[in-house]
């Protein structure tokens, strides 16, 4: 089959389209024909090197939307289902293997190139928003990264939920138009948010703030978080780590709440399902939807992979088989 692997990190040239055998399955696993695959800033972080070691060949990629191509006698899935999945060694590749439990059945109507783009940021934003920080329709939350997957995400499924008001931050506010079109209210850049935060708020802060970016924005939402808030910190695209201060959260009845989505398919991988289901119809009946920014033949990963970095693109970057 056809694979996009490496054999060292580095930058984008270092991703190699070939061929490799396909990968057998074995207990309580399913082989997929893959369709589409999404690319996510994490796969830029492994490919350089900066999630620990690899072992090479790494081949790159979370999660992936494709057809049950091979079960096992006792398998609850059968060959045809339509799936969407979390791979377990990545998901550049025309084939890729899969533990059940970790893949979860699409309807008709969900076509594959949505369906690749939903997996990891609208399971992690759904789990975000409603088991981490617990967001109630009257709060003020900050969703930092607003232009990016989990983002957009995060703004859709907040705005369905009837959130009092959503502030999006950006790099830069070209991308404004966007965010607000998904839901936000007001969107505001990383270098005057906190400011701007507090005078949104009357000087209360924000109830619950999404950082995925670590680094100065974090020190920064401590400096708009509301008494008794919640920060949920799921990520550090900025490559920089936050500081947080015990005296940032007794005194002020605040909250510091981490989560990652790549721990919780190892240990807890049972807590995806009821998610994957309610997001699945949520996309199915077209309540919420993720723009495709470009969609890049697998042979041309390495130019996807530069167009994540550019952060010049809006909604998710796929990859078609």
């Amino acid at each position: 089959m056809k694979a996009v692997i490496q054999h060292e990190f580095g930058d984008a040239s270092v991703l190699s389209y070939t061929e490799v055998d396909t990968p057998a399955i074995g207990e309580n696993e399913v082989l997929i024909k893959a369709a589409y695959t999404s690319v996510n800033y994490a796969d830029i972080k492994k490919r350089v090197g900066n999630k620990g070691k690899g072992k090479f060949p790494l081949m790159l990629g979370l999660d992936v939307a494709g057809v049950v191509e091979k079960v096992r006698p006792d398998s609850t899935f059968s060959v045809g289902d339509r799936v969407i999945a979390f791979p377990k060694s990545g998901s550049y590749a025309e084939y890729v293997v899969a533990k059940e439990s970790l893949v979860f059945k699409i309807p008709e109507q969900l076509h594959f190139e949505q369906a690749a783009a939903m997996p990891t940021v609208s399971i992690l934003s759904y789990i975000l928003l409603h088991e981490i920080g617990q967001v109630k329709q009257t709060d003020t939350i900050v969703v930092h990264s607003a232009g990016g997957g989990v983002g957009s995400m995060l703004i859709q499924l907040a705005k369905l939920a009837g959130v009092y008001k959503i502030i999006g931050t950006v790099g830069s506010l070209d991308k404004a138009s966007y965010v607000k079109q998904l839901g936000a209210d007001v969107v505001f850049t990383y270098e005057n948010f906190a400011e701007e935060v507090l005078k949104e708020t009357n000087g209360a802060g924000a109830n619950v703030i999404f950082d995925s970016v670590a680094g100065e924005v974090t020190d920064r939402s401590l400096d708009c978080l509301a008494f008794y808030g919640t920060l949920v910190q799921f990520g550090n695209s900025s490559g920089k780590v936050g500081h947080i201060k015990t005296s940032d959260v007794h005194s002020s009845c605040r909250n510091i709440k981490g989560f990652s989505l790549g721990t919780t398919r190892e240990r807890d991988p049972e807590r995806l399902k009821p998610v994957a289901d309610k997001v699945i119809e949520l996309f199915a009946s077209n309540k919420v939807s993720l723009p495709i920014a470009k969609v890049f033949p697998l042979k041309d990963a390495a130019q996807a992979h530069r167009l994540i970095q550019s952060r010049k693109y809006q909604g998710k970057v796929l990859l078609k088989m």
